[in-house]
């Protein structure tokens, strides 16, 4: 039996601490359990962040009482939660913390039922909630836990027996209740994450200190360097693994593989042998850095990081516009715009089109609450849209908007920076708030985008065989056509995007695709599709070759 009858403030924030440790080194893994083989999962990535700034807040001072430090887990959990897994994470601890109001301590059954509340609060905060999420990973471990204190209401040890026992279950059926998880071989996402923290929980019940767990976790990541925060000439922490070098490679590849990546970057890292080689270098051009892995194997476990948001979670520092944002100054004009965007071009495109404030994020670096809230005051307008620009942020931006005080705030749930453009073009200043929404979102929905980028391991969609490495076309979230050419695939993709109706076609590459490769694309689109006019932009987005709109 655990030594534990109650927990208290101290015991709750070793118990978070641990989870964030084991869920931060164990992000990655988190992160590849991706539905598409794309170089874009980020579950892992926002869920530990956003417990990094859970972390942030009970450590500002020594919570004795317990619903003190659950209200400080959930309030910097609330600033922090990006993605969609990170804002359920957010309300989880929310609505444990609501339980838990005017409790010094707990008991298990007390515990068990704020597990319950905050299960049940996760999912009011999703406007049609999926089964085999981490929302199913959250309730089923409630409702077996109940039933655990019901026959035996004082063991907390033999309680996180059954949390890790029935959340290890109901994860591995997540496939089962998801087909796209099924097709994809891989379980939820965000369940698993969750399962990480409940397991940091369970080790500091049983008697491990935080110390003892992050030394054993420090032990375990052999050689694994910090990121340099000091050093922004190259702005992406970068690191992968490879496997299956070609039978035809020599240690004398993996020494020049060393050396192109020293010609486009630092704190270059290749260590390994001809079964394997671990990767890291910081680099302006990512994908130059894993096309080049790729040159003598399989590219395995990518992770790309932006020091410069690093740095502001490390330091919660605050931009000096986010600094004044949050003075909550009196509105100064009727209207303003925020658009999250990822890419120079891009969010140039956005300033062209009077957007007040421009987030930093999209795939792979979802803004968190915080970042949305601070930038809708930055606007300093009566009245505020919102165009997410990413399904995987619009969740946090409605919960910035229902945060927001004396802002009437009006999220356009726009999925990619396409729509959220098309959104901004709409925009009319004359025109009152409700209508402008309707406006705005009615012009969003009418892009069709296709965007073409690399797979990230091998996969099966729809019978597309796709291989590590393959280039594939996506549309309207399928996997369309796999291949080993950018340009082939994104012609061919664009065969399910343009129709009959279609008559505008904008080409926007990355940054890893020259001016060049894109005005050919351009042409010969204009070539294939005679009644549509073609134009091609910069959008300076990493990771993907293409993002394609057609309205």
């Amino acid at each position: 039996m655990s030594q534990y009858k109650v927990i208290d403030g101290l015991l709750l924030r070793d118990m978070a601490m641990a989870g964030n440790a084991l869920l931060e080194k164990n992000r990655e893994a988190v992160d590849a359990l991706n539905v598409f083989p794309v170089p874009d999962g980020d579950t892992g990535t926002n869920m530990s962040l956003t417990m990094q700034s859970a972390i942030r807040e009970i450590n500002s001072k020594e919570f004795l009482r317990l619903d003190e430090a659950a209200n400080a887990l959930a309030k910097g959990a609330l600033k922090g939660a990006r993605g969609n897994s990170g804002v359920i994470t957010s309300q989880l601890l929310r609505g444990f913390s609501k339980a838990v109001s005017g409790q010094e301590r707990i008991t298990p059954a007390q515990f068990v039922q704020a597990l319950k509340a905050g299960s049940d609060l996760a999912y009011k905060a999703v406007m049609k909630p999926k089964e085999g999420t981490i929302l199913t990973v959250a309730r089923v471990v409630a409702e077996e836990a109940m039933k655990q204190v019901e026959k035996d209401p004082d063991d907390y040890e033999a309680l996180f027996d059954v949390i890790i026992s029935s959340g290890e279950d109901i994860l591995a059926k997540t496939p089962d209740m998801l087909p796209v998880l099924k097709q994809a071989n891989v379980v939820d996402s965000g369940g698993s994450g969750l399962m990480y923290i409940y397991m940091g929980y369970a080790a500091v019940i049983k008697g491990k200190t935080v110390e003892e767990i992050i030394a054993e976790l420090a032990a375990a990541a052999e050689d694994d360097e910090s990121v340099d925060l000091e050093d922004l000439s190259h702005l992406y922490c970068t690191r992968f693994s490879i496997v299956d070098l070609g039978e035809d490679c020599e240690e004398t590849d993996i020494d020049s593989l060393r050396r192109r990546l020293s010609r486009i970057g630092s704190h270059v890292r290749v260590k390994g042998d001809l079964s394997r080689v671990d990767v890291r270098v910081d680099t302006n051009h990512p994908g130059t850095a894993i096309e080049d892995g790729m040159e003598i194997g399989e590219v395995i476990d990518v992770v790309i990081e932006n020091k410069h948001e690093l740095i502001r979670k490390r330091d919660g520092v605050e931009s000096e516009e986010s600094a004044q944002s949050k003075e909550h100054s009196a509105p100064t004009k009727e209207h303003g715009m925020v658009a999250v965007s990822l890419g120079e071009g891009f969010s140039k495109i956005f300033h062209d089109l009077a957007v007040d404030v421009v987030v930093e994020g999209g795939q792979t670096m979802n803004p968190s609450i915080d970042d949305i809230l601070s930038a809708i005051y930055a606007t300093h307008a009566k009245t505020v849209y919102v165009f997410p620009n990413n399904g995987n942020v619009v969740l946090a931006a409605q919960q910035a908007a229902d945060l927001a005080e004396n802002v009437d705030v009006h999220v356009i749930p726009t999925k990619n920076v396409a729509m959220g453009i098309a959104a901004a073009v709409a925009f009319q200043p004359d025109v009152v708030g409700e209508l402008n929404a309707r406006r705005m979102q009615e012009a969003a929905e009418h892009v069709k985008t296709g965007t073409v980028t690399y797979a990230i391991r091998d996969s099966e969609y729809n019978d597309i065989h796709i291989k590590q490495g393959d280039i594939i076309g996506l549309h309207n979230g399928k996997i369309e056509y796999s291949g080993s050419n950018v340009h082939d695939v994104a012609m061919k993709m664009m065969q399910a995007v343009v129709d009959e109706d279609s008559e505008l076609i904008t080409v926007y590459y990355g940054a890893e695709t020259t001016q060049e490769d894109a005005e050919k694309l351009a042409a010969d689109l204009g070539e294939a599709y005679p009644d549509c006019d073609v134009e091609c932009h910069s959008g300076g987005q990493p990771l993907y070759y293409y993002l394609i709109s057609v309205e």
